[in-house]
């Protein structure tokens, strides 16, 4: 059985949760901060890099306000993050400044991932800070970031920042143990999943069903990061954030939690298309261009294509699904959705006839496709 002990691991992305930093009272403490100030400073003595991705801003906003219950508005939830992150990076900067720890906070929404000089200038910020031997402390700008920029949540932010980085590890910090067989709060006889070799139907399916993050339903998110973070070539392990000395403990081996290996690690210029660009359109396929794509390595034809939903155009990214709506892959498309409402079904012979023009006899290029 494969575990931790046996990857060479020289740079760990932390995701901090809101529920681990939280002391008795319900609050964001700093005592609990102190607590991954003191790990990161014996990890980074054993020569590892340790960027951190932390939630907790509107959970300070609302101390600072002293409210109980968190706004259904928006726009209040965002006032609150800006409240709150002056006093999550201030908790920050004194715990870490009491190990001798410098940190340096990055702010972000999705709009500087997909852009790509942006996105290349956060990867010169990362490494900049790294190499000044300070801890970066990331966040999703929430008091900027709306639904058409959102990560969606801080566990799929440190997937994508753990690709970036070009990090080893990818340590999500929860309040659930880990990936159980069945729903350790339903079924006293649940077993922890140590090892997923592979995130497959089956391994999803064990995620679905409650959104309570103390129950199993707090995995889905954590799945979804760990599936992103696999396609780079980077494992992912989900553990209780709360237990003594978590991290070091994890750091030396220690089988705890469940570990999701990772797949062959995607070229930069396939992890763009995959994970980095927003979703403008959704292309479905019969089966037999499905089956092409999928065990063939063949690019998507006109021919397999059945229907089409959303206004993108050429050079952007589509989404490709079998008729039962499973996603195959994701891809840069040669043509605007309403030249592949027009030339669906054709052979590619047939394109410059029924438009009048032909950039390529693919719709989506094998070469800018990536299966999911």
């Amino acid at each position: 059985m494969t575990r931790l002990s046996t990857l060479d691991i020289k740079r760990v992305v932390l995701k901090i949760g809101t529920s681990v930093l939280l002391d008795s009272e319900k609050k964001v403490s700093i005592e609990m901060i102190k607590r991954f100030a003191q790990q990161v400073r014996r990890v980074k003595a054993s020569g590892m890099d340790v960027v951190i991705v932390s939630s907790g801003a509107v959970a300070c906003g609302m101390q600072t306000l002293n409210l109980k219950k968190k706004p259904r508005e928006i726009e209040k939830r965002q006032a609150l993050a800006s409240i709150g992150q002056v006093l999550l990076m201030k908790m920050y900067m004194e715990a870490f400044e009491s190990e001798k720890i410098k940190v340096g906070q990055i702010l972000l929404t999705h709009e500087d991932i997909k852009n790509k000089e942006r996105c290349l200038n956060l990867m010169n910020t990362l490494n900049s800070l790294l190499a000044m031997d300070i801890v970066p402390v990331i966040n999703e700008n929430d008091a900027l970031s709306f639904t058409e920029i959102k990560f969606g949540d801080n566990d799929n932010l440190s997937a994508l920042i753990a690709q970036i980085s070009d990090a080893d590890l990818l340590l999500l910090l929860s309040d659930v143990d880990g990936l159980f067989d069945k729903d350790p709060n339903r079924h006293p006889s649940a077993k922890m999943i140590k090892v997923v070799q592979r995130i497959d139907e089956e391994i999803e399916k064990l995620a679905e069903g409650t959104k309570s993050e103390k129950s199993i339903g707090g995995m889905v998110s954590k799945i979804e990061a760990a599936k992103k973070a696999g396609y780079y070539g980077i494992p992912t392990m989900v553990v209780r954030g709360d237990s003594e000395n978590i991290v070091l403990r994890v750091m030396k081996g220690e089988e705890t939690g469940t570990l999701f290996l990772s797949q062959k690690k995607l070229a930069r210029k396939k992890w763009w298309t995959a994970f980095a660009y927003k979703v403008h359109g959704i292309v479905w396929v019969d089966e037999g261009a499905e089956q092409a794509l999928l065990y063939h390595g063949k690019s998507l034809l006109p021919s397999g294509v059945v229907k089409t939903e959303g206004d993108f155009r050429r050079g952007e990214c589509i989404e490709v699904n079998s008729m039962k709506s499973k996603v195959i892959a994701r891809g840069i498309t040669n043509y605007s959705s309403a030249d592949v409402s027009k030339i669906k079904g054709l052979k590619s012979v047939d394109i410059e006839r029924k438009l009048g023009y032909k950039y390529t006899e693919e719709i989506v290029h094998r070469d800018n496709m990536v299966i999911i």
